[in-house]
């Protein structure tokens, strides 16, 4: 199962400018994850929190599992991130400043089959910026066309 699993976030690197990226757990019950590997799971839009000294992730859409019984989940339950305390600190820290905030970039399984999720401390971009953002990506498929 190495790395057969990965969705990935694109709007969030047109929207944001990615400072830093880490690798954390994410808490999934059973259905969770059924319905993860069954590829029914939108991370648009989703951003993290932080609740009781936790790092909470919400937004995540992970549709009910379909041969769920009465054990299904909530589609748009806040889930739990798994970090190190150091690295929650650390996250904090970068939060209190103005204009910074946790976005995830990709959600997918390790060689280990276990599901995690990458997030990053981003900058939101302004109108202007997202326009540089575009011409650039543009010239860069021209240049690389073009050889």
């Amino acid at each position: 199962m190495k790395n057969t699993l990965v969705f990935k976030n694109r709007k969030v690197y047109f929207d944001f400018e990615i400072l830093e990226k880490i690798e954390a757990g994410i808490m999934l019950t059973g259905t969770e994850i059924k319905s993860v590997r069954n590829g029914k799971v939108n991370i648009n839009g989703s951003f993290g929190v932080f609740i009781d000294n936790e790092l909470y992730i919400k937004g995540i859409d992970i549709a009910i599992y379909d041969e769920g019984s009465y054990n299904n989940h909530d589609p748009k339950r806040d889930r739990k991130l798994l970090l190190h305390k150091k690295q929650l600190n650390k996250l904090k820290i970068k939060l209190d400043e103005k204009g910074l905030t946790i976005v995830p970039t990709k959600l997918y399984a390790n060689e280990r089959g276990i599901i995690k999720l990458e997030i990053g401390v981003a900058k939101g971009r302004k109108k202007g910026d997202k326009r540089e953002y575009i011409r650039e990506r543009d010239s860069k498929r021209e240049m690389k066309d073009f050889l």
